[in-house]
């Protein structure tokens, strides 16, 4: 938990007692003694004054974790001008005490130097892991709430800091899940039904399900009964949908290398969207290899970071799709970095998403303004409270993404929702003043 107005002060609660406190404005900083990759304002002689707004200062950064279906890190970045900016970093434990660690890098910063600011997180977190995992996820939380700020003291929406848009709104696709998910006919039931009743034209389901045949969970190979079993879910659900909507199929980097090129190679018959993440993600080599096997289009990319992280797999043409998240990969800037990379060779992205409104408002934002976008994933269709996180309604209407022409991410939280679904021992973040 971080205590809001507690500047530098972060609080380990377990359940209502704190055990552990941390002043990290006094902790030793060994690579700041060091390094001539400080980037601060100071240190790079910035001091010409801008105008009215533009002259915002950083004045504290918190985050509140919330109990959606995945657990939500909320950010959000307050400045001297009145002026907040909401963000979210990719879900799970750790961020929230890395940005506490990364708040003096910050407070007393021009919010609008967003890629100054993510160069300066980078580096000054360099010793502590800043080249892939929870550090650049926190950094992606905080990059993306400097979008918000930074729109909304200039009066522009975030997908005109990107450069403007090539649309107007985002396609969405849909994560589904039925309470039989290794059940070919549930599948196809569900897709027709979301399809059909809901009015998504893009839709995704997970392979890596049971299907009885399995022998050893560890190995990573496919016995030839678990491929015919999957077969059996691509072709029902693929036929249920016709026309009528895309479908993908995530097996979450489960399968050797081997096995995944079987996999698919059985596929290449039906009407596959994409194959996501056949193999683990740490060797590209691998995924390469399975990528050319296959006329089945292979997507991976939520498990890298950063631009360096996706340059092998773009370069080297070991994806048909480039699967980023954006509030783990860096952030806005840095997926639009990746995305204009991967249209060089001609790849196209379809975000990976899990996150609230809040995150994927962001990727939506990102996806109007890159011209290769696919389409931006949404994995709550089932949390009938997700859209009441904020005070806007209608988010996602028929499968689309509408972008606001509101200054920033066009969204603000409702902070009474977010606190009635906070995890427990959570401990709201202050309103804007």
């Amino acid at each position: 938990m971080v205590v809001g107005s507690e500047l530098g002060t972060f609080m380990l609660v377990t359940g209502t007692v704190p055990s552990v406190m941390v002043d990290f404005d006094k902790i030793s900083d060994p690579n700041a003694e060091y390094t001539m990759r400080d980037l601060s304002a100071e240190t790079m002689g910035i001091e010409k004054t801008r105008g009215g707004t533009r002259d915002a200062e950083i004045t504290d950064v918190q985050t509140t974790m919330v109990d959606g279906n995945y657990p939500w890190i909320l950010v959000r970045v307050y400045t001297d001008a009145g002026v907040v900016g909401n963000g979210e970093c990719y879900w799970g434990g750790g961020d929230t005490a890395i940005i506490e660690r990364m708040k003096p890098f910050l407070v007393g910063e021009n919010p609008l130097d967003i890629d100054r600011l993510y160069e300066h997180m980078i580096q000054k977190m360099s010793g502590e892991g800043s080249i892939s995992g929870k550090v650049i996820s926190a950094i992606s939380g905080v990059e993306i709430a400097l979008h918000d700020v930074a729109g909304k003291l200039v009066d522009l929406p975030a997908y005109q800091l990107l450069g403007g848009k090539y649309r107007d709104s985002a396609r969405v696709y849909c994560d589904l899940h039925t309470e039989d998910e290794a059940n070919p006919q549930a599948c196809a039931e569900e897709a027709d039904r979301v399809v059909s009743d809901l009015g998504y034209d893009a839709i995704k389901f997970d392979l890596d399900v049971p299907s009885g045949h399995e022998k050893d969970r560890a190995n990573r190979h496919l016995r030839p009964g678990e491929i015919e079993h999957k077969a059996e879910i691509v072709e029902a659900t693929t036929e249920a949908v016709g026309d009528r909507a895309d479908v993908a199929f995530d097996c979450h980097w489960s399968y050797a290398t081997g096995s995944a090129k079987r996999l698919a190679k059985r596929l290449e018959e039906y009407d596959v969207w994409w194959l996501e993440d056949v193999v683990p993600p740490e060797n590209h080599d691998a995924q390469r290899e399975v990528t050319r096997s296959t006329a089945t289009p292979v997507a991976t990319g939520e498990n890298v970071y950063r631009t360096h992280g996706n340059r092998d797999l773009i370069e080297n043409e070991a994806i048909d799709i480039i699967a980023p998240d954006i509030p783990r990969v860096g952030g806005m800037r840095e997926g639009q970095k990746i995305a204009n990379m991967a249209d060089m060779y001609y790849i196209p992205v379809a975000m990976h998403n899990v996150s609230s409104p809040i995150g994927t408002m962001a990727s939506a934002q990102l996806a109007v303004a890159i011209p290769n976008s696919l389409a931006v994933e949404y994995h709550s269709y089932e949390l009938g409270w997700w859209e009441d996180l904020v005070e806007e309604d209608g988010l996602i209407e028929d499968g689309r993404m509408d972008i606001p022409e509101e200054p920033g991410l066009g969204l603000e939280l409702d902070l009474d929702v977010v606190e009635e679904n906070m995890v427990e021992g959570e401990t709201l973040f202050d309103p804007a003043p």
